[in-house]
């Protein structure tokens, strides 16, 4: 949930003093509470507070990860996301709609029907809605076409733009990210320092590399 106000420990300790049963009360909590009659305390409590409120504005797919459903990572989460959009129609998506998700098998796809068929997680999930906390992903602007039907694996590192946001970019003008190389590989997106192994298998299959100047020119940002 991108809590950077709260570590581990704290949360530990919030638990063993039974001021949070579930990730939804954490919404719930007050500075009183954090510091009781330490005042010294009230700077660092409203900070985690803040830090609290500021997590509503997580994407759906980090809060998805979050939930700690098994074998849901971030990029399972993603994908799910992606796809589903928002809470209320990953809830009812049944075995067969999961499956239908690219990534998505057997084990998972059961993993997360059990985890959302659970009264109880389904009552956290709607107390983190109702708090505010982001249970859709926003409508996607799709710029271009230009990569309409390529799969492009992203190596290295680059001057212009992070590799999250080259991710980005990619899905917004109609391509496919994906992690590993393969014939199916349309180019390889390369940066600085691009992994030698990568660098070897693509040789090997005869895919192209592209760096970021012909990128942005294909994309039309150059």
């Amino acid at each position: 949930m991108n809590l950077d106000s709260l570590g581990p420990e704290t949360i530990d300790d919030y638990f063993e003093r039974g001021l949070v049963h579930d990730i939804a009360d954490l919404y719930d909590l007050q500075v009183t509470q954090l510091c009781g009659a330490d005042r010294s305390r009230e700077k660092s409590a409203r900070k985690i507070i803040d830090g609290i409120q500021k997590s509503k504005e997580v994407s759906f797919d980090r809060v998805l990860f979050a939930l700690g459903i098994r074998f849901v990572g971030k990029v399972v989460a993603k994908l799910l996301a992606k796809h589903f959009r928002c809470i209320e129609r990953l809830e009812t998506a049944s075995l067969d709609d999961l499956l239908q998700v690219e990534g998505i098998g057997a084990v998972i796809a059961q993993s997360v029907k059990s985890y959302l068929s659970n009264p109880k997680n389904q009552e956290v999930i709607s107390r983190l809605k109702s708090k505010g906390v982001q249970m859709e992903m926003p409508e996607e602007v799709q710029l271009s076409n230009h990569l309409e039907g390529k799969n492009i694996v992203i190596s290295g590192t680059f001057s212009r733009h992070s590799r999250e946001e080259y991710k980005t970019l990619i899905e917004k003008h109609g391509g496919k990210n994906v992690s590993s190389i393969s014939k199916k590989t349309t180019f390889i997106l390369a940066g600085e320092n691009m992994g030698p192994s990568k660098l070897e298998k693509a040789e090997k299959l005869g895919i192209a590399l592209m760096n970021e100047t012909e990128f942005l020119q294909l994309i039309g940002e150059e």
